[in-house]
């Protein structure tokens, strides 16, 4: 029962990686959008210095750094990477165990991994950087009817037209045909261990996964709508408490009319205190209540306030006092 029920935490965040459709079609729009990128960058920005020496590092650089970078920020942009800081430090993940906080962190990498691997396989697949990356290592000798004693300079440069001879240079098409068919099997390698990868972690999903396939996608609804509400509620909370701050200073506030309509439906806005920000903040795993379900920090608060349980908010949600 122990085993299955840590197999069952560890797949909990992984299940929130696949469940929303939306999730899907962001990441299908983020891998078209990075297709298009490398192949702008291939037609051009790319160009191989053809020199012994740059021509790997130019190469390595054309298909890690730019990987790196979009892999760093999927790393910022992803909400639940915050979630856990604020996790760590309000609460120093007491509430998150080992098995948890991997998953978490696996679901946030698996998330930003997206672009920089659609960059790495279609650098591959198109084979510019692996061929100039290599070129200088190609065996001489493994060319027909080349001429001797050309070291690792020569191979450098025959990516760029005219930098060597004419009878050495008819042996490039030769030579970009061998690298790219290494290059493309790379990449379909790739392609083919990522979506085994992925229909494994999809199977392992389905399996363990506490939650039924309809409530798994009433809690993606769920958790979409709360954000949005939140987010457009905070939006007029905060304006309403900056029109009143503003009006007490001037004696007036200019208003749009939208403004105007919001401030007469909704009167005031109270200052919201650090405590129930800091309750309503961090990581959260499905939890149940009397065998109803929690399905975020916020229906846990709300809960827990609608019960006036202030003792188990308290055991629950609140922060470490330092």
């Amino acid at each position: 029962m122990a085993a299955a029920a840590l197999v069952t935490e560890n797949f909990k965040f992984v299940s929130l990686f696949f469940k929303s459709k939306d999730v899907m079609i962001f990441n299908g729009l983020i891998a078209l959008g990075t297709v298009a990128g490398q192949t702008a960058y291939n037609v051009f920005a790319f160009h191989c210095p053809c020199s012994s020496g740059r021509n790997y590092f130019y190469g390595l650089a054309a298909i890690g750094v730019p990987a790196l970078a979009f892999f760093l920020v999927g790393i910022m942009m992803n909400k639940s990477t915050w979630d856990l800081v604020s996790e760590c430090r309000l609460r120093r993940c007491r509430k998150l165990s080992t098995a948890a906080g991997f998953a978490l962190v696996g679901t946030i990498i698996g998330r930003a991994v997206v672009a920089p691997l659609t960059w790495v396989v279609i650098s591959f697949l198109q084979g510019q950087a692996y061929t100039c990356a290599l070129s200088e290592f190609v065996n001489a000798s493994s060319l027909q009817g080349f001429p001797s004693g050309q070291g690792s300079e020569v191979m450098a440069k025959l990516p760029c037209d005219g930098s060597v001879p004419p009878e050495l240079q008819r042996f490039w098409p030769e030579i970009e045909r061998r690298l790219k068919y290494e290059s493309q099997i790379i990449g379909w390698l790739l392609v083919a261990g990522l979506s085994l990868t992925v229909f494994l972690m999809l199977c392992m999903k389905g399996c363990s996964s506490p939650l039924g396939y309809r409530q798994e996608d009433y809690w993606s609804q769920y958790r979409s709508n709360e954000k949005s509400l939140f987010e457009r509620t905070a939006s007029v909370h905060a304006r309403l408490l900056a029109a009143e701050n503003v009006k007490s200073f001037f004696g007036f506030v200019a208003l749009e009319k939208e403004d105007k309509e919001q401030l007469v439906d909704y009167q005031t806005a109270s200052p919201i205190c650090s405590t129930n920000w800091n309750r309503v903040t961090g990581v959260y795993l499905y939890r149940e209540k009397n065998g109803l379900p929690l399905y975020s920090r916020l229906n846990k608060w709300a809960t827990y306030t609608l019960e006036n349980n202030m003792e188990d908010m308290e055991k629950e949600m609140d922060v470490l006092t330092y």
